[in-house]
Order: structure tokens, then sequence, then C-alpha cells
């Protein structure tokens, strides 16, 4: 039987409530090591990973949910104008020039709930996690009679996921089905995120596809065709952080995705449009959309986007000055890698900054959850990060942390499941 944990009557008080009040530990840890052991052949990798997944669920109340989906449409809905594609395609590579039709599979939107609403941080198109987050909200145990897992069911999850592949194939003139597939990345046995790759094959092989995880290094191009030890392969899971493919040893991949021989998903071209940060400038500049012509309801739905602003020579010295509202990240980066706050910052780290190329955000503070360590009553800090296609929400999952940015290093933090109030 579920219990009330909060009697909060408004929805977005009662979510943050009990984000505050409820140390209700919902993860049934023992059905979750039986599935993953079950998928993964072993636990040895979960092991190797202690702080993966939170016992604790966060929640978020359903106008929060509403709010953030109408920002996932609004930027969808942005990326398919001429004037923004023309604006984002001015500062990407040649390769993202090129649109073979693909929209990318498991985009991630993340946000911070503070007390103004959700804010959006980034777009991802190689979002990590939501096979494992799909894991993880079926192994949960509901506390309050509140909640619900949201916002759509993780058992759908894969279903959902062979969709968005079979809408990639035919998005690029393909018919049928593809019969292989492969979830490509640099050695990827070394990878944190390897555990879900496996995932994503046993999901794939369920639904009839021979798949098979690849180091992209290893993949070879000849006679029209893409190989993986050996295997033809018809589609690509890409999950490489080299966006636009420019690395040498990923010329055999870079040459199957620009003759069309292999659809590839995410690809440069989604990179382009949706995840390079310099594109956050365009979405949160309510006069350049209103230039274009851009629905006052779609406006208003980016403004949930900090303002964000390229760092010039010309800006920097107001920056430096002003550095503690502002967070900076590298136009091209990933994973939070040399992502700093503006109140952290040194002068050596800021140099850094101003040699290379750099967009600075409005500081939006991170939520917060409670939960208990050792014992103790203590504080995590929280992003929620939205996993879509082509504008629709499939899955939620929230992130606990502690330090600058999210990290899966943290007592007590990692993955969570989101409960909707």
């Amino acid at each position: 039987m579920t219990r009330r944990c909060d009697e909060e009557s408004a929805p977005g008080e009662a979510a943050h409530a009990l984000n505050r009040a409820c140390l209700c530990q919902t993860l049934d840890e023992t059905a979750l090591r039986s599935a993953l052991k079950r998928e993964l052949d072993g636990d040895a990798l979960l092991g190797n990973r202690p702080h993966l997944f939170s016992n604790v669920a966060v929640f978020v109340s359903r106008s929060e949910i509403e709010t953030m989906s109408k920002v996932v449409a609004a930027i969808e809905s942005l990326t398919r104008r001429p004037a923004y594609i023309a604006a984002a395609l001015a500062w990407a590579t040649p390769i993202a020039r090129h649109d073979h039709g693909p929209r990318g599979v498991l985009m991630g939107y993340d946000f911070h709930l503070g007390v103004g609403g959700p804010a959006l941080i980034e777009v991802n198109t190689n979002a990590g996690g939501a096979f494992l987050n799909a894991a993880l909200a079926r192994a949960q145990r509901v506390c309050c009679e509140e909640a619900q897992i949201a916002p759509s069911s993780a058992e759908q999850f894969e279903d959902a996921f062979f969709a968005m592949i079979e809408a990639e194939w035919r998005a690029q003139g393909r018919s049928g089905s593809p019969v292989s597939i492969a979830i490509v990345d640099n050695d990827p046995s070394t990878q944190f995120l390897y555990p879900e790759f496996l995932l994503a094959a046993r999901a794939l092989e369920r639904h009839g596809v021979r798949s098979i995880v690849a180091d992209a290094r290893d993949l070879e191009f000849a006679n029209g065709r893409l190989n993986a030890n050996g295997q033809a392969i018809d589609l690509v899971y890409n999950r490489l952080v080299d966006f636009s493919l420019a690395e040498g040893a990923h010329a055999p991949l870079r040459a199957a995705y620009e003759s069309s021989a292999a659809v590839v998903t995410p690809n440069p071209r989604a990179h382009a449009l949706f995840a390079d940060k310099r594109n956050l400038t365009l979405m949160s500049d309510a006069a350049l959309l209103s230039s274009w012509n851009v629905s006052e309801a779609d406006i208003a739905a980016l403004a949930a986007i900090p303002q964000t602003r390229r760092v010039t020579p010309d800006n920097a010295p107001v920056l430096w000055a002003e550095r503690k509202h502002w967070f900076f990240k590298p136009a091209h980066g990933y994973g939070s890698k040399a992502a700093y706050r503006g109140d952290k910052l040194t002068q050596r780290v800021w140099s850094d900054i101003l040699a290379g190329d750099y967009v600075a955000q409005r500081f939006a503070p991170p939520g917060t959850r409670a939960i208990v360590f050792d014992g103790v009553r203590q504080d995590r800090k929280v992003d929620v990060r939205l996993y879509t296609y082509d504008a629709k929400i499939v899955l939620a999952a929230a992130r606990l942390y502690q330090g600058q940015t999210t990290n899966f290093r943290t007592p007590g933090g990692g993955f969570a499941p989101v409960f909707v109030i």
C-alpha cells in the first residue's frame, strides 16, 4: 500500500516539498540487479560503477513536465526553420550541411528545476543512460499515492526505441527495416556507460535485428558497404563524441555517412542543429526569434533557456566582472567537461576560456533532493533529462550529484527515476 508523504495541494509545491521531505528509498535493488544480471550476463559491470544508481526518486510536477515538453516542441520546430538552420550551419563543419533525413534517436534535453520553473541547460544528441534508466524505472516501489512513473511507461521503452530506429531508417529513404545495426563508440568496453550499449544490443535482438557493439576504429568501408568485424552494417547507433566525424580513425564511418551507404543516427547534422552550444545564443534571443516570425507561444516556451552569449574579446571584461552570474561552457563540449561556474573561476582558467570557443549562460541553480546517506540526512543537486524523439518525450530521468556539474562519483547520487505529481 502506498502512503502520503506530504499534504501540499498545489502540484508544483507538492513536488518540491516531497524532494525536501520524502526520504523513502524507492529502489528495489534486488530486482534491478537481478534484471541487469540477466541482461549483462553477470553483475561485474555494475560492481565497477557503485554510484551509477541512486536509491531515491525525484518528484516533478505535472505542470513542470508540460512546461518542459513545450520547450522541446519549440526547439524541434525551430530547427526546421530555414533562418535558424542557416544561422546554426554558419558555424558548423561542412559535413553537417547535407540533410540525409534522420532527426536523431534519443535526444536529451537537460533541465534544472528551480523556484522560477524549469530552465533548459543544454541539448544533447548522444544522450546517455536511457536504457539504464528504463531498467531503473521498472525496479521502483512507488512510495506516495500522488506519484507515478513518468512521463511514459518504461515498460514500453524498448518498443519506442525500435520505432525510432525504423523511423530514422525510413527518413533516409529506406524501405522495410534494417537487418544489422552497430552500436558504435571508441573502445566501447572501457566506456562508463558500456552496460547500456549491451542493453541496447539485447533490445534490438529481441526485435529481430542483428546487433553488434563495435569500436568505431575497427569499422571498414569498402565496395559501398560499411562493415564491422566482417558483418555488413545497415544502421549505426552512434555514441561517438567526435560529433563531426573528423578524426582520421573515423574515416570509414564518415565515408559511409557521406555516401549514404549506412544510416547514422544521431549524425553530424543533428548535432549541428541541436547540440552545438553556440545554438543556445540563438534559442535564447527573443528579439532574433521574433525577427524570424517564430510564434509568440514558442518564444514564450524558449524563455526557459537562460540567456546565453558567446564569449568574445568585446564582452570578456563585462563577463569577468559579472562572472558569478554566469556558467561557462565550451561550444563543442560534452559531459560537462571543461565547464565552469563563474564564481569558481581563477585567472588561469579564465585565460583558457578566452583562448577557446566558449559560451556564457546565465547561471540557473539546480534543484535539490534530500537523501539519507550513512544515516545522515543530506542534500544532492538534481537535474532532469528528457529523452525524446521528434519532439515526443519517451522517458524522463534525473541525476543526483555534488559539485559543479553532474557526475557519477557522488555517494548516494547517480541516475534516479522521475515520479510525477
